[in-house]
């Protein structure tokens, strides 16, 4: 198996294009191809947390993450090498930005699977970079263009808002559940009872409506809230503010960054990485957890009632119980009986 993705495979049929370019690497990074294409000098961005841990291991400082790239972060590059993702407004913040940084008469190749939509960004970026497909290999397609213009890029213009069972949500391009409550997080929800007490970790809060509609009706939780997405982890910080609740928020790859245990751990788990299906950072949840369980502590999850979760539960937790289930979703529950190895 290739140690790289289809697109990336593309883009190393055409690596003799690069050998003299100052490239920016951004969008649905998914590799280390970054750290290893012959280039006169490489740069990445991205919102993924996940993906930056990979690429600073290797680049260092030339591996940078965040919300939004500003000019230091592309200071240099004559070239930009999109990954195209699965999320078409998430492309379109991400590319409005980027070109809005890079100098007039830069390259610009976007990259990534027919599947995915990828063909959309002739259209969206027109006014600013034309683009020609130059390649088509793997069910991938290689695009290529020069910016000509600036588009005009506000980060405050991108956000949005809605109203879910009485919460205030924000919300951001690419963040889950950015238009509407999705029906598995409702089902979630709907096992909330209230008074609920300790420490609770949201793992993956995508907007932070999970924990926010918990706090309404249980004012004494002390809330943990991470995610890999950094336009995840803003939009819950801009949720939990306007909806006058506390909690920490940070970055972290399922448990790479969490400290301490807790009395309640949930989570509406991801089983795609880009457009991939992956079931790792659900499975590294359920095995994790009760590492970062107290004893008596509870793991309650979402998930698509298809997914093979309740093994893995069972071999991790001695057993579980689905506390609620419609015609596609269940809530599972799993109880910490006895010390998690550290």
């Amino acid at each position: 198996m290739s140690a790289y993705t289809p697109a990336s495979e593309v883009l190393l049929r055409n690596s003799d294009d690069f050998q003299d370019s100052h490239i920016l690497f951004a969008g649905d990074l998914q590799d280390m191809l970054p750290a290893q294409l012959p280039c006169a000098s490489a740069r990445v961005f991205t919102q993924q947390y996940h993906h930056w841990q990979q690429l600073h291991a290797q680049m260092g400082e030339q591996a940078s993450w965040g919300m939004y790239a500003e000019a230091e972060q592309v200071a240099g590059c004559d070239t930009l090498i999109y990954y195209w993702p699965k999320n078409k407004p998430e492309a379109h913040y991400q590319l409005m930005n980027l070109l809005a940084l890079l100098p007039i008469g830069s390259h610009i190749f976007v990259v990534g699977e027919n599947r995915s939509g990828i063909r959309s960004a002739e259209q969206m970026i027109e006014a600013f970079s034309p683009l020609t497909k130059v390649d088509s290999a793997r069910r991938c397609g290689l695009y290529h263009g020069q910016l000509e213009k600036y588009p005009t890029f506000s980060p405050d213009a991108w956000w949005g808002e809605y109203q879910a069972d009485g919460v205030t949500v924000k919300t951001l391009p690419g963040v889950f559940s950015r238009d509407g409550l999705d029906s598995g997080s409702q089902l979630l929800l709907s096992t909330f009872t209230p008074h609920t007490k300790g420490k609770v970790l949201d793992v993956g809060c995508g907007a932070g409506v999970l924990a926010a509609s918990l706090a309404a009706h249980s004012p004494k939780v002390r809330l943990t809230l991470c995610d890999v997405s950094a336009a995840a982890i803003e939009a819950t910080k801009a949720t939990l503010q306007a909806n006058e609740v506390e909690g920490q928020v940070l970055a972290s790859n399922v448990f790479s960054d969490i400290q301490g245990r807790f009395d309640m751990i949930i989570s509406n788990p991801p089983f795609h990485d880009g457009i991939q299906t992956s079931l790792d950072a659900a499975q590294q949840l359920i095995r994790g957890a009760a590492r970062h369980l107290n004893i008596g502590g509870e793991l309650r999850i979402v998930a698509n009632a298809f997914l093979p979760y309740p093994k893995v539960l069972d071999e991790t937790f001695g057993s579980h119980e689905v506390i609620a289930q419609t015609g596609r979703f269940k809530v599972y529950s799993a109880i910490l009986r006895r010390p998690g190895k550290k």
